[in-house]
Parts: structure tokens; sequence; C-alpha cells
């Protein structure tokens, strides 16, 4: 049986290859369709280097001035790379201050903060470099051992850092992960004072206990994502003879999953809601609205990126792109990135709080102030704190959905035209409808007609 790391790398070499073949539909320049896919990470158009991105690498360069030596406060923060997997870049992140910094690494308190504010608490995080094989998890070194047991932390840990040359560069920009500051080859890394987290020091002690239960138990206790997230990386968790480093990136979407799909198991087994229920949100210039069926379990992410919003930025119309699951998780890698699995995390801790199913479908339209990626929380955090407030409640979906036009700009013909829910469930005809006379469906979806699984590659509004 794979690990769970092992599961992921497997997931992200078939997307590699998906990817890659997509390359040869373009000839040349940027493509907004495909900036709405790629977002930055699989350069689609054929540059070296993303134009979004490098846009606002050159407007936003770190202000601050770095030396080879930084005593600082860590929140605490790490990152391990990507690039030249499986050997790859890992340390810590450590700005130049002292004192309480704890909310420069914890997005799950970003929400209701600016675009500023943000950017604030990230371009002073300076990354620290040590190349390591990602097998090599407990012969490292001491820098590798030092950048676990910061990562197994809780709260700010004073730590020391030097670097071989001065730290330069400027805020690097990803859509999963959060921002972070200049960066350079660490030298040496110490901490002078920390707190473990029992809870992970006792998952990381015990070798024989699987990374997936590590985490779910974690997770059943009320630790944070952003925690759990940090020390998976890093390989706090798993299997002895399993454990490896996962880039942060990756990370972030396999603990998503993970916890997605387990609190699945109860969702897809609880009773249905009995109404048709609308959820709203509005933080970035983004507008969220979450419809949630009373229906068996299925799920669709949506989103519509305006001209000038950062992952349509060069296009002269909407661009839209949806994925979706029937009944059953979905098995190949959604094209729309890891916001899938941080929104489907969101919705299914509602219901399974609830003891409810439903099915959901996501509306999101990113508007022109949405103007750089600050990572999938903005996601997680904006589906939970929609579906947190009271719903509107309507009796058909007729009514749910004219009442979500009224918050959203695009005509909802043209949601219901990308969406592969919506289109199921207004346009197959279904036993329960004769039976009960219903005009609203309440019957599981996902037969052969059209699979369970699909996605809306990104088309002009």
């Amino acid at each position: 049986m794979f690990s769970m790391s092992q599961g992921w790398l497997s997931q992200h070499n078939a997307r590699e290859a998906e990817f890659d073949s997509m390359k040869g539909t373009v000839s040349g320049g940027a493509d907004s369709a495909l900036c709405s896919v790629c977002k930055g990470s699989r350069l689609l158009c054929g540059k070296e280097r993303c134009p979004v991105v490098t846009r606002y690498h050159a407007h936003l360069k770190a202000q601050a001035r770095f030396s080879e030596n930084i005593a600082g406060s860590s929140p605490p923060s790490v990152f391990v790379g990507r690039y030249g997997y499986p050997k790859v870049m890992v340390g810590p992140m450590v700005p130049p201050m002292m004192g309480d910094t704890e909310i420069m690494d914890m997005p799950e308190a970003w929400l209701g903060k600016s675009i500023d504010d943000i950017l604030g608490y990230r371009m002073n995080l300076v990354r620290g470099m040590h190349s390591v094989d990602i097998h090599n998890v407990e012969n490292g070194g001491r820098i590798v051992d030092q950048t676990r047991e910061l990562a197994m932390g809780h709260g700010t840990a004073d730590t020391e850092a030097v670097f071989l040359r001065k730290p330069m560069g400027r805020l690097t920009f990803d859509d999963s992960t959060q921002p972070f500051g200049p960066s350079a080859p660490i030298k040496s890394f110490d901490i002078n004072s920390i707190r473990i987290d029992q809870r992970i020091d006792r998952a990381y002690s015990d070798t024989d206990l699987k990374a997936a239960e590590a985490v779910i138990g974690l997770y059943s206790h009320g630790m944070m994502l952003s925690r759990l997230q940090r020390a998976f990386s890093v390989g706090a968790f798993g299997i002895g003879k399993n454990r490896r480093f996962v880039p942060t990136r990756w990370s972030i979407t396999a603990i998503d999953d993970t916890l997605g799909k387990n609190l699945l198991l109860k969702t897809r087994d609880a009773p249905l809601i009995s109404d048709f229920e609308v959820y709203e949100t509005e933080h970035l210039d983004n507008r969220w609205a979450v419809l949630m069926m009373p229906c068996t379990w299925r799920y669709e992410l949506i989103e519509a990126w305006y001209p000038k919003s950062v992952w349509n930025p060069y296009g002269q119309g909407i661009e839209i792109i949806s994925d979706w699951e029937f009944y059953k998780p979905r098995k190949t890698y959604a094209k729309i990135g890891g916001c899938y699995y941080s929104a489907r995390l969101a919705v299914n801790e509602n219901l399974t709080a609830r003891n409810r199913q439903a099915g959901v479908v996501i509306f999101r339209e990113a508007h022109a102030g949405y103007i750089m990626p600050v990572g999938v929380w903005n996601v997680r955090e904006n589906v939970r704190d929609a579906v947190a407030k009271v719903p509107r409640k309507f009796t058909t979906l007729a009514e749910a959905l004219a009442y979500i036009q009224t918050k959203m700009d695009i005509p909802m013909a043209r949601w219901i035209k990308t969406s592969g829910i919506l289109k199921d469930m207004l346009h197959q005809r279904r036993i329960d409808d004769y039976l009960s006379g219903r005009a609203e469906p309440d019957l599981e979806a996902g037969d052969e007609s059209h699979g369970n699984e699909g996605q809306h590659s990104p088309e002009p509004v």
C-alpha cells in the first residue's frame, strides 16, 4: 500500500504528464484561458517564467535589506521546495524581528485582512535553503533536524540563521502557498527557544503510525491545518521507512484531500438536508455563493476570472472553469487546482458538524481587485466563513438559483452551461420524479451517461 506521500507523488507525476500535453496547444504568448488552469505553476504558455507572477515580482520586491546573519522569532514557519524533486530545498523561514510573529504564518487568522496586510506579514519572512534528498529525513544533518523541530513547534520560536550570502530576490507568489520574501542558501540554523507541540511529537515518535491516521487523529482533536501541513511537509508523520519530505505546495493539498475524503465517509451516510440552502461571503474582491441541495453527495467548484484579475490578466472576457464529482470522490487530480480540495473540505466540515448530506455547488467570481495570488487558504477560509453564516433557504432549485443570480454578475445560464452538476440536476430525468411527483430531484447522480467526475475547460463568457 502506498504511503500518503507516495500516493501524492504518483498523482503529481500523472498530472505533470497531462499538463505537458496541453503545452502543444499553445502557440506563443500568454493565453488567458490557460492562465486560469495553470495559475503560474505549470508554464503552459511555454515561457521560462510565468509572465503574470513576474509582473508582481517586478513591482513588489522586498523592501527590507537583510544581512547574512538574522536573529528573529519564527512564527514558526518552514518551506520545502519542489523544483529538482526528489532533491529539494528545505529550510526555515525567519523574520528579522523578535516578538509575537505567529500571525505571519497563520492563514486561518487572515480572513478579512487586505492584500497589503497579508503582504506585510509575509514580505519579511526570509527563506533559508538547504539541499536534501526527500528520503533523507532522519540523516539530513543539523539544519534538517532543526527545521523539522521548528515545524513541530507551537507558538513563536527564537532563532538565529546564518546565510552563505545576503538574502536576495523578491516576494515569491504561488496560487497554492502563501507569499514569502527573499531567500538564500543557509549555512547554519539554531533554535534558542521553542515549545514543541506534544501532540505532534507523539505522532512523530510513533514510527508505526500511518501518516493519514496521524493527520486525521490530530485534526479531530482540533489542530489547525497550517500546523498539520508544516509537520507533514518535513516528514514528521508516517511509518518510519516511508517518511519523506513533501514539497509545501503538495502537502497543503494532500492534507485537504485526506481530511476531506475522511469526512465524506460520514457525510455520504448522513440524512439529507430538507431545503435548498444558499450561503454567501465576499473578500479580496472575490464573491462566493455556496449552494447546498437536498440530494445525495455531489460537489462542484466553478471559478469565473474577470479581466485584469490575477489569472486573467490579458483577457478581454471572463474566463470560467469548473471541476466536479458525483457520489464517489474523484480519482484524477482536479485541473482547477488545490482550491478544489480546500473548498471540498470546508463544506464537508459543515455537513459533518450537522450530520447532514447534500449536493454542493460553489460559485466564485474573482473580480479585477483580486490582483495577486495569496494561496488556497483564501478559498478554504472563505468557504468556511460562508457556511458558518445563517443560510437563505428555498423550496426549489429554481428559487435558489434566482437568488444566487442577484449576488453574481454572470448570467445564471452561463453558470449552468459550465456546470456538470447543475446540468445534471436540471435536465436528467429521475425515478423519484415519477414516484413522488416532485419537480426537484432527490436521487443519487453519477450514472454511466456522464461518469462520476469531470471538468469544464476554461472558455470566455
